[in-house]
């Protein structure tokens, strides 16, 4: 999580919400990112998506099977919808978000029987420290 928190930081430093992601597999990181929304002009450029598309290029393939992702901030639908689509194993994120979290926040589509992929789920790893920046980030806009 602390490779998620130094991606996080340095998107605070590029003026984007700091919200970090790192992608491991087998305990090795495949690929880190943070939002790039604004500087990409992209608004599905959260740092969870950048990461799963780093790390199917690298493994050249689109599912992300045995994967873990950390994220600093629950992810959203969006996100979510990307990591069932890659197939991945786990996430562990460190802040909830009460307003657009799909990992248990505002909804849970991590377990939903409906979909056709499941993965475990595992919050407030460094949430603290990973709140913190969000919210000194939106101090400072507010």
């Amino acid at each position: 999580m602390q490779l998620a928190f130094d991606q996080a930081s340095l998107a605070a430093d590029c003026n984007e919400v700091p919200v970090g992601a790192v992608l491991t597999l087998n305990n090795t990181v495949i690929a880190q990112d943070h939002n790039r929304t604004i500087m990409n002009h992209d608004p599905a450029a959260h740092a969870e998506v950048l990461v799963v598309r780093q790390a199917a290029i690298i493994k050249n393939n689109h599912r992300l099977i045995n994967t873990t992702l950390y994220v600093t901030l629950e992810p959203c639908v969006m996100c979510v919808g990307a990591m069932i689509q890659a197939r991945i194993d786990r996430l562990v994120f460190a802040a909830s978000d009460p307003k657009s979290g799909a990992a248990g926040g505002v909804l849970d589509l991590s377990a939903h029987p409906q979909l056709n992929h499941s993965f475990s789920v595992e919050g407030g790893l460094m949430a603290k420290q990973c709140a913190k920046l969000l919210q000194d980030f939106f101090k400072v806009r507010r």
